[in-house]
């Protein structure tokens, strides 16, 4: 048993490490912006603001979820938009790539999923923009800072380096309880619940996708390849499998509500999109 726990813990800070550093590069460039560029970053990144969802689908599709954890610790500053989050969230990729690429003639079906992202992830991100009004914006980079603590007046590498431990810390726990729960269920019995079957197929899958771990990728994407799932369900998953973006994000956006319905429309979208994918034969 104690080896057991051992290996899943160790899995565990293997998993999570690269995203770890990742997070450190995000809080460097997110203190930068506050001690360095002050108000003339917000102006730029006002000015670029509508193609914000653009760029940040097309930024999502890179192999892995790095990207999603940034844009939770963005827009808790208030340097994205909600639509640009919604946007990296749907297209974030994780685990998909590697597992297709191990499977020959895979090629052409890793297109049509990563294109499917990024256009149901720019426009879904643009639709947002344009309904959902901005917050009035302010030194939201400063708030965060203030919630976490970190003692933001030590410089901008110390400042980094204590936001990036808080987090570090809260993603390591949830994530070797994730991996403890995959390892006790199992990936059969989750996969289990979702069959070819429409409508319900896409619900299920995305209702995996939203557990903030890789193996939920790797789980959807190895079900659909042995033909127990539809396209459509598996497209499902992926939009809604933001990788630990979504975990991020009730972590350090303090506005609850908001976050909710940030959820509500990751998961709601990602549905819909399934079930209007699985309505086209092309995609089967």
């Amino acid at each position: 048993m104690l080896h057991e726990l051992l290996h899943i813990f160790m899995h565990t800070i293997e998993d999570n490490i690269f995203l770890i550093l990742f997070l450190f590069l995000t809080y460097l460039i997110m203190e930068y912006l506050e001690h360095k560029a002050g108000g003339h970053a917000n102006e730029l990144i006002k000015k670029a603001g509508s193609a914000g969802p653009i760029i940040g689908a097309v930024v999502g599709i890179v192999p892995q979820c790095g990207f999603a954890a940034a844009a939770a610790n963005l827009y808790a500053g208030r340097v994205i938009s909600m639509g640009t989050l919604i946007a990296i969230f749907l297209a974030t990729s994780d685990e998909v790539l590697p597992i297709l690429l191990a499977h020959p003639g895979s090629i052409s079906l890793i297109f049509v999923i990563f294109g499917l992202k990024v256009v149901v992830g720019a426009v879904c991100g643009l639709v947002i923009d344009k309904v959902l009004p901005a917050k009035e914006e302010h030194d939201h980079i400063h708030e965060l800072c203030e919630n976490e603590h970190c003692h933001c007046e030590k410089g901008v590498f110390r400042s980094a380096l204590t936001h990036t431990l808080h987090i570090a810390v809260f993603i390591l726990l949830i994530s070797f309880v994730l991996n403890l729960v995959m390892h006790t269920v199992g990936e059969e019995a989750l996969g289990n619940l979702v069959l070819n079957r429409p409508i319900i197929g896409q619900i299920a899958a995305a209702i995996i996708g939203l557990i903030p771990n890789c193996a939920s990728s790797v789980v959807l994407t190895q079900l659909y390849v042995k033909g127990a799932m539809t396209f459509g369900a598996l497209m499902s998953g992926l939009f809604v499998n933001a990788g630990i973006g979504l975990l991020i994000l009730f972590r350090v956006n303090h506005d609850k509500k908001e976050n909710l319905r940030i959820l509500g429309l990751l998961l709601g979208i990602g549905i819909v999109a399934g079930i209007i994918i699985g309505f086209f034969p092309i995609f089967s």
